[in-house]
C-alpha cells in the first residue's frame, strides 16, 4: 500500500484527535463524596426514609430496572459510582405530586453500589445503597 501525501495527513490528524479525547474511568471516591456534598450542601444523610429497590444480579448492564421511593421528598438524585459518568439523574417534585417515586433504567458499566440521595421536605437529606452485580457491561 503506497501512502500519498493527503492520507498522510489524514491519518496524522485522526492519530491526534484520538489522543486529544478524555479518558474516561471509573470515578473516585473524593469525586463521589464531592457529588454528595454538592447535593447535601455539606449537611449529613441519614438511612431509613429512602427506599431503593435494585436487582441483585443484572445480566445486562446496559438496563437495569431500578426504583425509589421516598415519601416526602422533594428531590431525589441516583448516582453510580463507577461509571464513567457517575450522575445519573436528579429528579425534583413539586407541591401537586401525587407521590415521591422514580421508577426508571440506568446503565451501569460493572458491579457497583447505586446510591440514592434524598432531599427531604424538612431540610434533612436520606441516602440509601444497593449493590448490583453486573454480568454485561451497559457502559463504554
Amino acid at each position: 500500500m503506497r501512502l500519498s501525501r493527503r492520507r498522510t495527513l489524514t491519518l496524522g490528524m485522526a492519530g491526534a484527535a484520538i489522543a486529544m479525547l478524555p479518558l474516561r474511568g471509573r470515578a473516585e471516591a473524593g469525586q463521589i463524596d464531592a457529588l454528595i456534598a454538592r447535593f447535601t450542601d455539606g449537611a449529613q444523610t441519614s438511612p431509613g426514609a429512602l427506599v431503593l429497590e435494585a436487582p441483585r444480579v443484572a445480566e445486562n448492564g446496559a438496563s437495569v430496572s431500578v426504583t425509589v421511593d421516598c415519601p416526602g421528598a422533594v428531590s431525589i438524585r441516583l448516582l453510580a459510582p463507577a461509571n464513567p459518568t457517575p450522575e445519573l439523574g436528579t429528579f425534583t417534585f413539586g407541591p401537586l405530586a401525587g407521590s415521591q417515586r422514580v421508577s426508571t433504567r440506568i446503565r451501569l458499566a460493572e458491579s457497583q453500589e447505586v446510591i440514592a440521595l434524598a432531599r427531604m421536605t424538612d431540610g434533612s437529606f436520606a441516602e440509601a445503597r444497593a449493590h448490583v452485580s453486573v454480568t454485561i457491561s451497559g457502559c463504554t
